[in-house]
């Protein structure tokens, strides 16, 4: 497959999302049924946040004092966090910039880059959103991590004895959560939303009964208590942003999600029901840390009278549960896309559903994410010390998504410059702060994060340049297609049936043809060559699927196009064909896969060495193309080569 990603087309003028932005396959559910399905899989993250953002602020690496003061002041920079951040930024903004119904940072990605010119630009961008991706898989670390072990430790409340069972419950609960996701999602799916309901309502609950009994509480509307508490102590108020940001951890999640429920769902039930439940457990957390200063170590759970607190513990799992399962599945999908793209190997991929297509199961990413929580949770240890490193990579995607925004709004869209410059720099100027601020926690934790991207953004990297690289090699000296139609069709033996040859050019002549040729010196009846192209949208047009030009002596040239969310079937798509003389037979197919093997070499200038041998070892690693491809086992005939790269 070749790297999408190329030369856009011009930019569109007009100053709305052009036209190529509509859903290609909308939400067909009634707007309660996809709200109802957002609160489950959408709002799990940034839900269980109030478990441990403000305790953070009073209790973190950097304590500020319980007094009216700080509890406003932290309490409203979350209230115009929220607000500026999720509402404006992302629902406002962000949610009207899909691709095709889709988002997240490989769909803008791909949006922008059609329409932006320039190739340095473009590079910019490809390496913007291959940041963004790497940063994604740190949050997915963390998550899982971070939510359960907060909730678990809920139990210390209930009864301090139970403190040394925090760990062991924890990652059993953990280790379940990640033996079940072969099994997917769509059997369990149907209650995530029901149950996040459930715990939204009982946020909303718990924040009223504190707040009726301390109701000055609601003054942290009032962005003027921010500014008091900077006026105060503005270096301590700059480091705890750090914990603050804590509550706006998730807001990635209704852009990335939003091709599952539509820009309408998604935003509905923030405004509706998300964003004010959370506020007003935010604030009846406030309302007793006023009443009582020593509920610091834990208000959300103190909240709640003594006899509800252990079902109060079993709910708030149970929502950390779904929030972890819905980043694990987001990591499934970035990985997808990353692969699809031409950004990682093949790697296996299992289909968990037979309804939802975007329902995938990865068992190399499942189980070396599970490695990773578990080294984490032990770690570290408790959630306060996981605080410490949760958000960097949060943040980080955050400033990336506003610069692709940038290129957006000024590009794709053609805004007024006076208002684009001003909405930029406002996100610039609240994602830039909390930048700066989340970076005192590098010394405590932050550095995991940012070396789980930094490794990830080196192996991203180095698999397309070493694609490219690859290309370029197999493509010196490459004969046309009608150039060796010429030189053989007359005088080479032509036997029975159908072969198909697997190319990664839609121009030259794949090795597995030039081998097979070169060792059997015979040629089947009927030949096609194919290439698999993956387009830069979500979904392609399947009416266009197949594009077939007829070569003549029973050569055909078959391009296959395919979304960056869609999953590969070669024989599907042949059968389907009723343009290659004599219909599609798969008992008289046979495939041929060329398998180069690569040899790092310093006679050809590309890469460095130890790159060269990473690219090799993952090329090596990768699912071959017989099982990406869907191609039947007993059909396949691979040829290998060696290739100095």
């Amino acid at each position: 497959m070749e790297t999408p990603i190329s030369a856009p087309p011009a930019a569109n003028p007009a100053h709305q999302p052009p036209a190529d932005q509509t859903r290609t396959h909308p939400p067909k559910d009634s707007l309660p049924v996809l709200m109802l399905g957002a609160i489950g899989v959408v709002y799990g993250d940034i839900g269980t946040s109030p478990l441990y953002a403000l305790k953070e602020s009073f209790v973190g690496p950097h304590p500020l004092a319980v007094d009216r003061l700080h509890v406003f002041g932290v309490l409203s920079l979350i209230f115009w966090s929220l607000m500026l951040i999720v509402t404006v930024k992302y629902v406002f903004v962000a949610m009207r910039a899909d691709n095709k119904g889709e988002g997240g940072s490989f769909a803008l990605l791909a949006l922008i880059a059609r329409h932006v010119e320039g190739r340095a630009l473009t590079a910019g961008l490809v390496t913007l959103g291959v940041l963004a991706a790497s940063l994604f898989y740190g949050d997915a670390m963390l998550t899982p991590a971070i939510s359960v072990l907060s909730a678990v430790e809920g139990l210390t409340i209930v009864n301090p004895a139970l403190d040394s069972l925090v760990l062991p419950i924890a990652m059993v609960i953990l280790i379940a959560l990640f033996l079940i996701q072969s099994r997917g999602t769509a059997k369990v799916g149907a209650l995530f939303g029901p149950i996040v309901l459930v715990y939204f309502a009982t946020l909303a609950t718990l924040g009223v009964v504190n707040i009726a009994a301390r109701p000055e509480i609601l003054g942290v509307l009032n962005p003027l208590w921010a500014g008091r508490f900077f006026m105060h102590d503005p270096h301590l108020a700059f480091l705890a942003m750090g914990s603050v940001f804590l509550a706006v951890t998730g807001a990635e999640t209704l852009y990335a999600d939003m091709g599952h429920f539509g820009r309408r769902a998604v935003a509905f039930s923030w405004l509706g029901l998300a964003y004010p439940c959370l506020m007003l457990n935010y604030m009846g957390q406030g309302a007793l840390l006023l009443a009582d200063p020593a509920a610091a170590e834990n208000p959300f759970y103190l909240m709640a009278p003594e006899w509800a607190r252990l079902p109060l513990v079993f709910l708030a799992t149970a929502a950390t549960i779904i929030a972890s399962q819905a980043v694990i599945s987001g990591a499934f999908s970035v990985t997808h896309q990353a692969v699809q793209l031409g950004f990682l190997p093949r790697l296996k991929t299992l289909q968990t559903s037979e309804k939802a297509a975007g329902q995938i199961y990865i068992p190399a990413i499942n189980w070396a994410l599970l490695v990773m929580v578990l080294v984490l949770v032990l770690g570290f240890g408790e959630s306060t010390r996981l605080a410490s490193a949760y958000g960097i990579s949060v943040i980080g995607t955050m400033i990336i998504t506003t610069l692709m925004l940038a290129f957006l709004v000024f590009k794709v869209w053609r805004w007024n410059r006076l208002l684009a410059g001003a909405t930029i720099a406002l996100f610039l100027a609240v994602d830039g702060t909390y930048f700066a601020s989340n970076i005192a926690k590098i010394p405590d934790g932050g550095w995991f994060p940012l070396l789980v991207a930094g490794v990830l953004f080196t192996v991203l990297t180095t698999w397309a340049t070493g694609r490219r690289i690859m290309r370029e090699r197999m493509e010196e000296g490459e004969l046309t297609l009608a150039q060796f139609i010429a030189a053989t069709a007359g005088s080479v033996h032509r036997v029975r049936n159908t072969a198909v040859y697997l190319s990664a050019s839609a121009a030259g002549v794949p090795s597995a043809l030039l081998h097979n040729l070169k060792h059997n010196q015979v040629l089947h009846q009927r030949v096609l060559v194919v290439t698999v192209k993956v387009e830069d949208v979500p979904q392609a047009d399947p009416a266009g699927r197949a594009e077939v030009s007829d070569a003549g002596h029973g050569f055909y040239r078959v391009i296959l196009r395919y979304g960056f969310m869609e999953e590969v079937d070669v024989p599907r798509e042949l059968a389907a064909l009723a343009t290659i003389g004599v219909p599609f037979d798969p008992m008289a197919t046979s495939y041929f896969l060329g398998r180069q093997k690569l040899i790092p070499s310093a006679d050809h200038p590309g890469m460095a060495r130890w790159r060269e041998g990473l690219f090799a070892w993952m090329s090596k690693s990768s699912e071959s193309a017989m099982e990406s491809f869907k191609l039947p086992t007993n059909r396949v005939v691979e040829l290998g080569s060696q290739l100095q790269i």
